[in-house]
This record gives C-alpha cells, sequence and structure tokens, in this order.
C-alpha cells in the first residue's frame, strides 16, 4: 500500500460535499492563524473561469479568526481540515493524500490565482504533449518567468514559484512522493531536485503572457536569513547525493556573492 493511500485513514475530521464527482484538479490552500490574507486567496480559487475542481484547505488549528473565515465559506470548500501540524509540508501531504483530482497544485494563504490559472492547467496537462508537471509564470515584484533545470545542480531559483505557479499530476505525485516533513525548510527544493533528476518526467512552462497569479512576498520564506536559506538548500543538496566538498564551496561562493552584491547596492 502507498504513503498516500495509508495516509488517507488518519483524518476523520474531514467533511466532504463531493460537489464535484470526478474533478480534474485539486488545489489545496495551507493555512494556520491568517486572518489578513486568507479570504483573498480562497475568493481567488472560487473565481476560476474552469470550475471541474476541487478545493481542499489545511488549517493548522489556527486561534485566531481564519476558521471562522473558513466555516463562513465552507459551502465552497469540498473539503476543509482543522488540526495541528509537524509543520508546512505536513499540512501540504495531508491534502495531497485525500486529494481525488488527477492535477494537483497548491496555493498557500496571501497568494492569488488569476481567473484563468486553472483554465490554462487544464490546456497543458490535456494536450498531446502528456505533462508530468507544469509550472506558470507569476507575479512577485514582477513577473517571474523563468525554467532552467539545467541550472539546479549549483542554484535553486530555476522556476517561477512553488504555491500559486506550480501543478503536478497524481500519477508523478505518487511517483516521485511527497514532501519531506524532516526539512524545515526547502522541502519543495527538495522535490523540484527528485522530479527533474529523474529524466523521464516531463514538464514544462506555461507562456510568458499566461501568469497564473501573484505570489505575497511576505510570507514564511521571505522571512528566513538569506545564509541559513544557503544552508537548508545544502542540506537538500547533500540528501539528494551531490559532494559534500562541493557544497561546502558553494556554500561560501554564495554568500561571498550576496555580501557584494549588498555592500555594492549601499553604494549605487
Amino acid at each position: 500500500m502507498s504513503k498516500l493511500k495509508k495516509s488517507r485513514k488518519k483524518y476523520k475530521e474531514i467533511k466532504k460535499k463531493n460537489t464535484i464527482p470526478n474533478p480534474l484538479i485539486s488545489i489545496i490552500t495551507v493555512v494556520k492563524n491568517d486572518e489578513k490574507k486568507i479570504l483573498k486567496t480562497i475568493k481567488s480559487v472560487f473565481n476560476q473561469s474552469y470550475k471541474n475542481f476541487e478545493y481542499i484547505v489545511v488549517d493548522g488549528a489556527s486561534k485566531d479568526k481564519t476558521l471562522d473565515i473558513l466555516k463562513k465559506h465552507q459551502k465552497k470548500i469540498d473539503i476543509l481540515i482543522s488540526k495541528k501540524d509537524k509543520n508546512l509540508w505536513s499540512a501540504m501531504n495531508k491534502g495531497i493524500s485525500i486529494s481525488s483530482g488527477s492535477i494537483i497544485g497548491i496555493i498557500n494563504s496571501g497568494d492569488t490565482y488569476y481567473r484563468n490559472t486553472l483554465q490554462y492547467v487544464k490546456k497543458y496537462f490535456t494536450s498531446k504533449e502528456k505533462l508530468d508537471y507544469l509550472f506558470g509564470p507569476v507575479r512577485k515584484d514582477r513577473i517571474l518567468f523563468r525554467f532552467e533545470p539545467e541550472k539546479i545542480f549549483y542554484r535553486f531559483n530555476i522556476y517561477p514559484s512553488h504555491s500559486t505557479g506550480f501543478f503536478i499530476s497524481k500519477k508523478t505525485q505518487k511517483k516521485i512522493g511527497v514532501y519531506d516533513t524532516k526539512l524545515y525548510c526547502g522541502s519543495d527544493h527538495d522535490l523540484f531536485y527528485r522530479i527533474i533528476k529523474n529524466k523521464e518526467l516531463k514538464g514544462k512552462i506555461a507562456k510568458k503572457n499566461e501568469v497564473f497569479g501573484k505570489f505575497d512576498l511576505s510570507g514564511f520564506s521571505s522571512k528566513i536569513p538569506f545564509y541559513k536559506t544557503y544552508y537548508y538548500e545544502n542540506k537538500v543538496r547533500f540528501k539528494n547525493g551531490q559532494n559534500l566538498i562541493y557544497l561546502f564551496f558553494l556554500y561560501w561562493a554564495k554568500i561571498l556573492n550576496k555580501l557584494y552584491r549588498i555592500i555594492e547596492s549601499k553604494f549605487v
């Protein structure tokens, strides 16, 4: 029995409406104590032009008004879980384990989809290309449009975004596995590393004018200092078999380059 099937049995508090019997896409939102931003996220999902999807929200037992907001809109949420999680990745895995769509997308609280996002996703995954995964352009401080898998050996910013901009087939998710809950930070990088190094899998990026949504720059990842980010990146690389000596020099090269850019910016 796969890990996904085993984990289905754990969450008996789920209430499922079955509004769409056979959804093509499962959208998962993970949230905890984010009463100021969760509403704009769920509204962006409700507002999609393409309707054949299910919406799963995993709340980490919020203590503010987040759960009240979710319950107020529960008629449009197919599955709502409110339970304490080990971490962000554990919550995502919960959503994946009970999803029923053949395509999975994750949008975290604070981020928003544009109206035609799921229409674009449906178009690419139902084409003759038979994609395993898809990235979409995402607006941050500007529109990010890149997919450079050949550079993953030394950098991870090779794609627009994980939340909002990434979709994967359920079949591929089962093949690759879920998010590593032992990683405090960078489990998304770990997943992408495993995907890209698997030469049997096919992925691409949508067209530049097909922007999937807007990424919240004040989220979890933005609060981690750059030197810790590089450390967590190296943990992911080491886990996936990269050479320790190479990683030592890579870490310090990135630190020195970052410091140089900080100093340079002060004199511009």
